[in-house]
């Protein structure tokens, strides 16, 4: 089965990453800042984009009652989220921390589309922590006991 990301997620991540590359190529401190974003968001999207947000693009067929045996792969990549959870939290206050530093800069130099880029990323994380990595975790152990009972 070919597990997709969810088409409104993928968009997500598209803009951000690519209001991150512009804000490193403006110049000056922000792009600094930006840079050390970016240094610090890379592996860990691409990451999140491998095992920790798939499992949402078959929510529609959980929803229908609709369990395939293919969707055994998505039990690999939550058992794989699982355990790398600690280190995505991690990874997260790193990023958190350096967008911090990028929206103080951006304070400082009075540029206010940088502070809202920092503060919108920010949300995004706070929304994986709470949202999407227990979704993508539930879905799992759902399919887990599905596959069990069979």
């Amino acid at each position: 089965m070919n597990i997709k990301i969810p088409v409104s997620l993928k968009l997500e991540h598209e803009e951000l990453h690519n209001q991150l590359a512009a804000a490193t190529k403006i110049g000056g401190k922000i792009a600094e800042a930006a840079k050390l974003v970016a240094q610090t968001l890379h592996p860990h999207f691409v990451a999140e984009e491998e095992f920790a947000i798939p499992p949402l693009g078959i929510l529609p067929q959980l929803i229908e009652g609709k369990i395939t045996e293919e969707m055994r792969d998505v039990i690999k990549m939550t058992d794989k989220l699982k355990s790398e959870l600690p280190k995505m939290l991690e990874e997260h206050k790193a990023i958190v921390s350096a967008l911090d530093n990028l929206l103080n800069v951006a304070k400082e130099e009075n540029k206010l589309e940088y502070v809202k880029f920092a503060e919108k990323l920010k949300l995004h994380a706070k929304t994986e922590e709470e949202v999407t990595y227990p979704t993508a975790l539930l879905i799992g152990e759902y399919l887990k006991l599905k596959f069990n009972k069979n």
